[in-house]
Parts: C-alpha cells; structure tokens; sequence
C-alpha cells in the first residue's frame, strides 16, 4: 500500500499502541488522523508530531463524532488505512460478592465501545475507500485490534473478552465482505504489552506479567504492534487473518 499522497487514520492513537502506530506511519511520509478522546492529550502529540499529524476528538461510540472526524481527514487526501485502536477493559462478574447477578450496564458498555466501536468506524471507513481509485490493486487495508482474551479470557474479563472475541469472529466475514472492493481487513491480538494501562501497576505485579510470557519474557513493546502494523499495510496477502502478537503466552484463568 502506497502511503504518501494517503491520508491514514488511528482511533485510540493518543496513547500506547495508537501512538506507536501513528509514529511509524509518520515515518513513511503518511498523513495521519488521530482519533481520539477530548480529555486525551491528542492536540499536544500533533503539535510536537509535525504537520504531517492532525487530532480530531471523537468517541468511537459516537457515531457522529467519528463521521465528523472522518470527513476532516479526507480534507487531507483519500483514507487509504485504518489501525483501530481504540478500546477499554473493565470487570465484570457473572455474579458479585454478595450472590446478586452481575453489571450488565458496565457489560454493555464495555461491548458497545470496544465491539460495536469497531464495526461503526470500520464500515464508515470502508465506505470512503471505496471512492478511492485502486493503487497496485487495492483501495485500502484496515488493521482492528483484539487480544489474547479473545480466546483466554481470565475472571471478570467476561465483557473484555466476549467483545474482543467478536472483533475476531468479525475479521474473515468483513474481509471477504471487501474484497471486491478491493480493501482489506486484518486483526491483531496482543498479548501483555506496556502500555499506559499496565503502568499504573506496581514493579510488582508487571514483572509477574512478564514472567508469564514464554519467549521473549518481557513485556511487549508498542513499537512492536507498530511494526506488524505496518507488514499488514505492505503485504497484500495478508488478510482475513487474525494474528497473535503475545511471545507465545497462554492466560491462566486468574
């Protein structure tokens, strides 16, 4: 995919895997739409991210904002790449601790954002490739985000996991839905990678994390979504498939 001359979009890219993304794609000479929060320090990674990087705030539950956001980044050149980014966790318990039923307001919340965010800004975004002229033979490629909670969701994950399940069950009937438009649709699943959300545990309790993780025992690292990110976008192969990005760890239920 030929990036210069495009305009790319990164919801959630404010912050961790987003942010990596979006500097990478920088790197190629992109323009880039960052998609996120209002509350989020987007305005100041533009500015100090050089003109090639414009922050619109949009809520990915919003409809509106997102088609809002959309429209500016097209003022820029043809959206040509999508990396999905945005998402949230959250616990939920079948039953709490006193033996009532558990939070369906948080469950459903936490679906409707990360769930059917996705498939909003996925299906406003495809419908703006296809008003674009094919280069090399496609019109665009869209990377979602899931994670290896898809398949091993731990305890009190049940709303995380289920929706970043459906992201999954999502990607292989969205690529074959666009193939004849010519766009493509990709899923990575990351394991435990140091982002802002792990950084607000102690040593502790990331080191624990790290050890569990077979080979590379550390930490994933940002930049390491970012670069497969970016595979994704130049090989054209590589669609319909979900890949795990997690150095082989398997989540214990707890």
């Amino acid at each position: 995919m030929q990036l210069k001359n495009s305009s790319t979009v990164v919801t959630g890219g404010a912050s961790g895997l987003g942010l990596a993304t979006v500097r990478r794609l920088v790197a190629r000479g992109a323009s880039v739409t960052v998609i996120d929060l209002v509350t989020s320090n987007g305005a100041e990674i533009a500015r100090d991210l050089g003109t090639l990087v414009h922050f619109f705030p949009g809520d990915v539950t919003n409809s509106k904002e997102i088609e809002e956001a959309l429209d500016r980044a097209e003022e820029q050149a043809p959206i040509r790449a999508l990396v999905h980014c945005a998402g949230r966790g959250g616990t939920v318990r079948l039953v709490d601790h006193d033996g009532g039923p558990g939070d369906l307001a948080l469950f459903e919340t936490i679906v409707r954002l990360n769930l059917t965010g996705t498939f909003d800004v996925l299906r406003q975004v495809a419908s703006r490739m296809t008003r674009n002229d094919p280069v090399d033979g496609e019109r665009g490629v869209c990377v979602l985000t899931s994670s290896v909670a898809a398949w091993e969701g731990q305890v009190g994950q049940i709303a995380y996991a289920s929706s970043k399940a459906g992201i999954v069950g999502m990607t292989l009937v969205a690529a074959r839905d666009l193939a004849s438009k010519l766009i493509r649709v990709t899923t990575i699943a990351p394991g435990i990678f140091d982002t802002p959300i792990l950084a607000r545990f102690s040593d502790e309790v990331r080191r624990g994390l790290a050890a569990q993780i077979p080979h590379p025992s550390r930490l994933g690292r940002p930049d390491e979504f970012a670069s497969l990110v970016m595979e994704i976008i130049d090989n054209q192969m590589l669609n319909g498939e979900t890949i795990r990005l997690d150095g082989a760890v398997r989540m214990q239920p707890r």
